[in-house]
């Protein structure tokens, strides 16, 4: 199984944890960085998430985030391609930064993207080529598995 987390999903152990929503969340995507560890699943990684990565003005969590790249098995990089299905995707009202994430996601075809951008679940419906859930979600469905 593979999968591709976007930076809202890496960002978000570094959130508002007293707020239950987030806190389930981060705890969700802990859980399943410990199964990338594990070897249990793959990890995609992308020169987007590089990118917005490089922004990210907090060194520690920009290194934090970084150091995944390492442990991934497939890393997209840009291509003519992947910017015509990304902007196909930006069509159904995607941001664009969202809509590149998600077309590194079916280039690498992963089984699924995880976000935490309630934006990006809300129009999962429009995208029937890639399953978009939460942390949360994907717990649940690897629980039914396991």
């Amino acid at each position: 199984m593979c999968v591709y987390l976007d930076n809202c999903c890496f960002n978000r152990p570094y959130d508002d944890q007293t707020n239950k929503v987030i806190y389930l969340e981060a705890e969700a995507k802990l859980f399943i960085q410990e199964m990338i560890k594990d070897g249990k699943i793959e990890l995609v990684w992308s020169y987007m998430l590089e990118f917005e990565n490089t922004a990210n003005p907090h060194i520690e969590r920009r290194t934090s985030i970084e150091s995944w790249k390492h442990l991934a098995a497939i890393t997209i990089i840009g291509n003519d391609s992947l910017i015509k299905q990304a902007q196909e995707i930006y069509k159904h009202n995607f941001g664009i930064k969202d809509a590149l994430h998600i077309a590194c996601a079916i280039k690498a075809k992963a089984d699924y993207l995880i976000t935490t951008d309630k934006g990006i679940l809300r129009k999962r419906h429009l995208l029937p080529m890639i399953q978009l859930i939460s942390p949360i979600e994907f717990i649940t469905i690897i629980q039914e598995q396991l």
